[in-house]
């Protein structure tokens, strides 16, 4: 009996921090969106959209990723690609958010910044 594929949906990507509420607050200002859920060490954010949502869980032992990457010293897992309309103004915003900008920048026209629990995310014209 030949069986189909099961369905697949991709609801929330979720990262984990050493303050899952601090980490969500910094998005919710980065982003805009609301917060669906919220748990002692862990909290959802929804995308207004309905797209993928984001959610963030409390991790005792959290490493913060180091950037640029470094031989022997904690790797990103993954990264946040964030779609902007004006480069500048968003590096801007974000920073003001909370965010941190490395020295370290592969590319012009894109912006590696760190959030606050040093995860990279790139910010890049749409």
């Amino acid at each position: 009996m030949a069986m189909g594929k099961p369905w697949f949906s991709l609801a929330t990507v979720a990262l984990d921090c050493p303050d899952a509420h601090a980490l969500a607050e910094f998005y919710q200002r980065l982003l805009g969106w609301e917060v669906k859920s919220s748990e002692p060490d862990w909290v959802l954010l929804s995308c207004p959209d309905g797209g993928t949502g984001l959610s963030f869980q409390s991790e005792p032992g959290y490493q913060a990723p180091v950037w640029p990457e470094r031989p022997e010293e904690q790797q990103k897992m993954l990264h946040l690609d964030i779609r902007v309309d004006d480069l500048a103004e968003a590096e801007a915003y974000a920073v003001a958010a909370g965010a941190s900008r490395p020295e370290f920048q592969p590319q012009d026209d894109v912006r590696v910044l760190l959030d606050p629990a040093g995860h990279p995310f790139c910010l890049f014209l749409h």
